[in-house]
């Protein structure tokens, strides 16, 4: 078993960043197919009010471990090529990127079947905590969806 990763990114993921990630890719040619989840914070109105912001917090060694147990299950279970998770800390503005997730294969079908899998298990396992920061300065911790 690999050694888990720093998935943890501080502030918002930049568009840069993601094309720096999927350019890398184009010397392996035994990749057929990429798919790509993209998590941007939105920008929600709850009771009257409209979400500005998230500032995200983990116990990122808890965390990590999380995201790595998660990455293992997803290698035995799809024949993916590479995979590749990041996950922002601290504060991140409505329409900014807080998740960028990347998997890649030799067909489109596994890579489809793998990133839903993928994305819903962070989801559900991984203990990220967002705290969304509403326009009347008002906040509250988010809950998952």
């Amino acid at each position: 078993m690999n050694k888990p990763k720093n998935v943890f990114i501080q502030g918002p993921i930049s568009p840069g960043f993601i094309a720096d990630s999927i350019a890398k890719h184009q010397t392996k040619t035994s990749i057929g197919a990429h798919n790509i989840f993209l998590g941007q914070v939105r920008a929600d109105t709850i009771q009257d009010k409209t979400v500005r912001s998230i500032i995200y917090s983990a116990y990122e060694e808890m965390a990590n471990k999380a995201f790595h147990a998660i990455r293992e299950r997803i290698f035995a279970q799809y024949a993916i090529t590479c995979m590749h998770i990041y996950h922002s800390l601290g504060h991140v503005k409505a329409g900014e990127i807080c998740l960028f997730v990347f998997v890649s294969a030799p067909h489109r079908k596994v890579v489809l079947e793998a990133l839903e899998a993928l994305v819903e298990a962070i989801k559900a396992e991984v203990p990220v905590f967002g705290k969304e920061l509403f326009d009347n300065e008002t906040h509250q911790w988010k809950v998952n969806q």
